[in-house]
């Protein structure tokens, strides 16, 4: 009788000391997904912007079009670098 209670203390044990390095590397990948996420979000509104800012300087005749374009590059590479700060977070 003693040696099954034992048994079962010691399972218990090692069940509980088991859960936290089961549930750490979940969170941190639900951490990750979500900071990846946050990302391609960022990206897709900077495109957006990017083809914004393309137009409205194509529509002002100040710039050519190279310079346009180069605009919107420059914009998209903004937020290229945001989003990289935001998955190194």
């Amino acid at each position: 009788m003693f040696k099954h209670n034992h048994l079962v203390v010691v399972a218990t044990l090692a069940f509980v000391a088991g859960m936290p390095w089961v549930a750490l590397p979940a969170y941190a990948a639900t951490e990750q997904g979500e900071q990846r996420q946050e990302a391609r979000d960022t990206k897709q509104e900077g495109r957006d912007t990017a083809r914004e800012t393309k137009e409205e300087c194509k529509e002002g005749d100040e710039q050519s079009r190279a310079e346009c374009r180069q605009e919107k590059r420059d914009t998209k590479q903004d937020t290229r670098e945001e989003a990289r700060d935001i998955k190194q977070q």
